[in-house]
């Protein structure tokens, strides 16, 4: 009867909390002084289309640098705990049907290649290395799912997730010597505005930020895959 009454007088609690915020929510007709001085500068002085792109990747870089840690951390916590001996379990696994195979080859390299042009243009268009990332594991993804007897390299996928983890963080720290911060994209040249080689180290920074979260989604998908 205790913990009803503790449960009742938590969920009353939170209920007052979220009447109070959601009754104190309005449209947001002005920006932020701040705010309002990124959107307007972000464009000329850092050479991004995409606005967006060009205050998540450089003037919120270190944001973008713990999202990056933090999937890091999930991807080694997941592999750590499946980590078992399956070889008895492989031999009761059914391979994909042959429609699914045959679709799995045709579409994994658009799949990568899409992705690819996702992260690569990310200061031109809606996008970047997260969601290029994402698309490149789904493809690799569909590629376990359509066979299940294929596994991918671990070799090659850990060496490709570190060193563009290290690319990344030697671009921040080059942003430190070379430009104003880290993560500052003018050490490298800005290019025409609106072009696929312009806003400095942004299209390289997003392109291993891509290469990176790609890697780390798969090794999840491929620890699960051992240990179903």
């Amino acid at each position: 009867m205790a913990k009803r009454v503790i449960l009742l007088l938590l969920l009353c609690g939170l209920a007052v909390l979220f009447y109070k915020t959601l009754t104190g929510m309005g449209p947001t007709l002005t920006l932020a002084p701040m705010s309002q001085q990124m959107v307007t500068d972000a464009p000329q002085t850092l050479g991004s289309q995409n606005v967006i792109t060009a205050i998540v990747v450089t003037m919120r870089g270190l944001d973008t640098l713990g999202e990056v840690a933090v999937l890091f951390i999930a991807a080694a916590g997941i592999g750590f705990l499946l980590r078992k001996e399956h070889e008895h379990r492989r031999e009761m696994r059914r391979d994909g049907s042959e429609i699914l195979k045959t679709g799995a080859r045709l579409l994994l390299p658009l799949i990568i290649l899409f992705g690819c042009y996702i992260f690569t243009h990310g200061h031109l268009t809606p996008g970047g290395g997260f969601q290029g990332g994402v698309v490149i594991a789904s493809g690799i993804l569909l590629f376990i799912l359509s066979d299940v007897s294929r596994s991918v390299n671990h070799s090659l996928l850990s060496i490709s997730e570190s060193l563009s983890g290290f690319g990344y963080a030697a671009l921040g720290i080059a942003g430190f010597f070379l430009a104003a911060g880290f993560l500052d994209n003018r050490f490298l040249p800005m290019g025409t505005f609106g072009s696929l080689f312009s806003a400095g180290a942004i299209p390289v920074i997003y392109s291993f930020i891509g290469v990176k979260v790609g890697c780390e989604l798969t090794g999840i998908f491929t620890s699960m895959q051992e240990d179903a």
